[in-house]
């Protein structure tokens, strides 16, 4: 049975590094636009981690313009998901960031963790 279900998951994506929630990256990922294929930046705080083998994804939450938020989520094995880098870790005391969705201007940042 387990080989059946290693047979099936898809391989990891060496272009995604440990995250963390709190973590604040920039994910570029592959968009197909009819028949021509670009790459798209999304920039923003990871607010949530979901650890569940081949379903294992990450929720990048940025407030765009007039300060509208958007969240994306994005599968950790997808292979449209060019590369993703690391801009800075934050100090959070949680798991699920949710609470960031009530907030903006100041109360939005969070604190700088140096290693």
């Amino acid at each position: 049975m387990t080989d059946l279900l290693k047979a099936v998951e898809a391989e990891v994506n060496p272009n995604i590094p440990e995250l963390r929630p709190g973590d604040t990256v920039s994910v570029h990922v592959r968009i197909k636009e009819g028949d021509r294929e670009r790459i798209q930046e999304f920039k923003g705080v990871v607010i949530r981690k979901r650890n569940s083998g081949n379903n294992a994804n990450f929720t990048v939450r940025r407030t765009a313009s007039n300060g509208i938020g958007v969240e994306r989520t994005f599968l950790m094995r997808s292979p449209r998901i060019d590369k993703v880098v690391v801009e800075r870790h934050s100090h959070v005391r949680r798991a699920q960031l949710y609470f960031m969705r009530e907030r903006t201007g100041k109360s939005a940042r969070l604190k700088q963790k140096f290693d």
